[in-house]
């Protein structure tokens, strides 16, 4: 492939005092995601799902090989196929699978193997990560920093949901393989990476007090 840049002319730069601003406003944005589980049937358009995906396919990736696949699922039917499976292996993991340890590292949060949401949420949004593919998926070409890139993504579509005024949840029951056959993807070259919840909170929805106390900037950072 023969190298072609290209004048960057969209990059946009802001007077110090906006710039702060913005940072400020934006953080105050995300100060108010939360993850929920309590979710309202109530429909979203899939004009808004599609904006989102496609916010999280501009996420940079190693190469620009971009090895990432949605699945983006409002079939009840479908979603209730994830619900069976997702539950089975909730309730192994409750009741003795992982160790008390993490058991009780839950508690605060008020989970358990009831995952109701994933039928009243009218998405669910599966993520794959792809081993293979290049930019022009033709299977054959490796992709490079593959983790790196889906969980950048992954982010990209979190942030894109919320700023689009919908609540999310992160699920990531393990194993996940039953996303590959149930989205009918491609066992050998893709890998179930998260599944995404996304609708409006229900009216009497609630989140645990514990998760809204966040690590200071002293304690997630340095500047040197």
């Amino acid at each position: 492939m023969i190298e072609k840049h290209v004048a960057l002319t969209d990059f946009v730069e802001y007077p110090p005092q906006q710039m702060l601003m913005r940072a400020q406003q934006n953080l105050v944005q995300l100060q108010r995601r939360h993850s929920i589980r309590m979710f309202s049937e109530r429909t979203v358009d899939q004009a808004v799902i599609e904006q989102c995906i496609l916010a999280a396919g501009s996420a940079p990736s190693g190469a620009n090989h971009q090895p990432w696949h949605f699945v983006a699922i409002s079939s009840a039917d479908i979603k209730k196929q994830i619900r069976i499976e997702a539950e089975a292996i909730e309730q192994a993991f409750y009741a003795g699978r992982a160790a008390e340890t993490w058991l009780n590292d839950l508690k605060p949060l008020g989970t358990s193997a009831d995952k109701s949401y994933l039928e009243h949420a009218p998405w669910l949004i599966a993520v794959f990560s792809q081993k293979k593919g290049g930019i022009m998926q033709d299977n054959e070409t490796a992709n490079y920093y593959v983790h790196e890139s889906v969980g950048i993504a992954t982010g990209f579509l979190i942030q894109a949901l919320h700023h689009a005024g919908l609540g999310t949840l992160t699920h990531t029951p393990k194993p996940m393989s039953f996303l590959t056959k149930i989205c009918n993807r491609d066992p050998d070259n893709e890998r179930p990476y998260m599944l995404i919840v996304a609708g409006f909170p229900a009216t009497n929805a609630t989140v645990p007090e514990y998760a809204l106390h966040k690590k200071s900037l002293a304690q997630i950072s340095d500047f040197i």
